[in-house]
C-alpha cells in the first residue's frame, strides 16, 4: 500500500513540477516580451544643484550666452536689472563660461556648446542703482568668490559667487558692475532691452550691447512656483521699447508677481536644435517647476549650427520632442508654445504651418500643456501676418499675457 502511495505522489509531484516549469517559461516569456516593449528610461540632463532650490531667479531680463566678447582688458561691464522681489535678500549669482545658443544665421562668432576663453574676474559688485541710470549708483556691496574678491576663469567652468545680502528699494534697480579681462567671454546680445554700459580703462561708461553677465540673478526667497521661460529673442524680448519690459515674459512675471520667480532664458537667434543638445542652458533651465518651451522662427530660417539652411517641420518638432522629454524627465510642468507669424514668405510659412498642426499632438505625447501663441499675435483673417510685428510689441506682449493667465491660471494657482 505504502509502494502505490508512493508512485502517486511521486506522479504527482513530476506533473506539478512540469506544470510549473512551463508556468515559468511563459512568465519568463511574457516579461521578457514585456521588456522588449518598454522604453528605456530617459536620463534627465538637469543640473543637480541644490544652490538652484536655494537661489531664484529675481529679474525677468534674460543673461544668458549668446555671443562672445573677442576681448577684453581690464573692461567694466554695467547692468540695471528690474526686480521681481524688493528689500533686503540674500543674492547668489550662477555663471557658465560656455555659450548657450548659436547667434545669426551662420553661427560663425558663436554657436551652442562653443567653449569660452580664460578670463579673469578683478571685481564684482551689486548696487542700488536708483530708479534708473540717471540716479546715483549707491549700497555698492563687492561680490566675492570662494572669498576672494577676484578669480581667474577656465573654460567650460562653471561656477558660483559667494552669498551677499542687499537691499533693493521698492522700484529701484539692482545694478550689476563687473571687471574682467580675457578673450572669448561669453556674453548676452541684451538688444537695448536695459540700460547695459562698458567703461574701458576707467573712461567714460558708454551703451554696450554685448555684455558679459550672470545666467543667474539668484535671491534667496520663498515663492510658490519657479517658472522658467526658455525660447529665443521673442522670449528675450529683444526690439521691444527700451526699458519698458513690456514683452509677453516681462508682463507674465510681473502678473504673477512676487510670490512667484520668473526665470527669462531666451536669447536672441536661439534655436531649438541648440536646446536639444542637453547642455548648460536646458540643464540649469530645468531647475524649474513649470516651463514655458518657445522655439520655431530661428529653426524655420537658419536650422542647426552647422547645417544647410532651414528645418523642415519633422525636423523642428524632433528637437522640441526631446526639449519635452527632458523636461518630462525633470519632473517639470511643460508649457509648450507654438511657431509665431513671421510674414514668412510662401515656402517658409509652409514650414510653420506644418508644424503648428503637430504641435497639439507632441505637447500630449509628453504630458505638456499646449498654447496657441500664434493666435494671439495675428488675426484669423490673415493667420500668417504678424500683427505686431516680428519681435512683437508691447501691444503683442500684452495680448499673449492675458490669453496665457487666462488658460493656466489653475496650473499656476492664481
Amino acid at each position: 500500500m505504502k509502494k502505490v502511495i508512493s508512485l502517486i505522489m511521486a506522479a504527482a509531484l513530476s506533473l506539478s513540477a512540469a506544470a510549473c516549469g512551463q508556468n515559468s517559461d511563459s512568465s519568463v516569456a511574457d516579461k521578457s516580451s514585456s521588456k522588449a516593449d518598454e522604453k528605456p528610461a530617459v536620463e534627465s540632463c538637469k543640473i543637480a544643484d541644490d544652490k538652484f532650490d536655494t537661489y531664484v531667479s529675481n529679474t525677468y531680463v534674460a543673461t544668458g550666452n549668446n555671443f562672445v566678447v573677442k576681448k577684453a582688458n581690464e573692461v567694466t561691464y554695467r547692468a540695471y536689472f528690474p526686480l521681481e522681489e524688493y528689500g533686503e535678500l540674500e543674492y547668489a549669482f550662477y555663471f557658465s563660461n560656455t555659450v548657450d545658443s548659436t547667434y545669426n544665421a551662420d553661427g560663425k562668432q558663436a554657436f551652442a556648446g562653443k567653449e569660452g576663453g580664460e578670463y579673469e574676474i578683478s571685481s564684482a559688485y551689486v548696487c542700488d542703482g536708483g530708479t534708473g541710470p540717471d540716479d546715483e549708483i549707491t549700497s555698492r556691496t563687492e561680490v566675492t568668490f570662494d572669498g576672494a574678491g577676484s578669480k581667474k576663469v577656465a573654460p567650460a567652468e562653471t561656477f558660483w559667487s559667494d552669498p551677499v545680502t542687499l537691499n533693493i528699494p521698492e522700484d529701484h534697480y539692482l545694478v550689476w558692475e563687473w571687471t574682467v579681462t580675457g578673450r572669448d567671454i561669453p556674453c548676452n546680445k541684451m538688444s537695448n532691452l536695459t540700460s547695459t554700459t562698458s567703461s574701458k580703462n576707467g573712461s567714460d561708461f558708454t551703451y554696450c550691447d554685448d555684455v558679459p553677465l550672470p545666467l543667474l540673478i539668484g535671491a534667496k526667497r520663498d515663492v510658490k512656483y519657479r517658472v522658467t521661460a526658455i525660447g529665443d529673442s521673442i522670449t528675450q524680448g529683444c526690439m521691444t521699447d527700451f526699458m519698458a519690459y513690456e514683452f509677453w515674459a516681462a508682463r507674465i512675471a510681473k502678473e504673477l508677481g512676487s510670490d512667484y520667480a520668473f526665470w527669462n532664458c531666451g536669447l536672441g537667434w536661439a534655436r531649438a536644435s541648440d536646446c536639444s543638445q542637453k547642455g548648460n542652458w536646458l540643464g540649469r533651465a530645468l531647475n524649474s517647476d513649470i516651463m514655458i518651451v518657445a522655439f520655431g522662427t530661428n529653426d524655420i530660417v537658419s536650422g542647426e549650427y552647422g547645417g544647410d539652411g532651414g528645418n523642415n517641420a519633422d525636423e523642428v518638432n524632433g528637437y522640441i520632442s526631446t526639449i519635452l522629454e527632458q523636461s518630462q524627465a525633470a519632473g517639470c510642468k511643460t508649457i509648450l508654445f507654438n511657431a509665431p507669424p513671421q510674414d514668412y514668405d510662401e515656402e517658409h510659412e509652409a514650414v510653420r504651418t506644418a508644424l503648428n498642426d503637430t504641435e497639439k499632438q507632441t505637447a500630449d505625447k509628453y504630458g505638456a500643456e499646449y498654447f496657441d501663441f500664434a493666435a494671439q499675435l495675428s488675426t484669423p483673417e490673415n493667420p500668417a501676418g504678424a500683427l505686431y510685428g516680428g519681435h512683437p510689441n508691447g501691444e503683442g506682449g500684452k495680448a499673449v499675457c492675458e490669453a496665457f493667465m487666462k488658460q493656466f491660471a489653475e496650473l499656476l494657482g492664481k
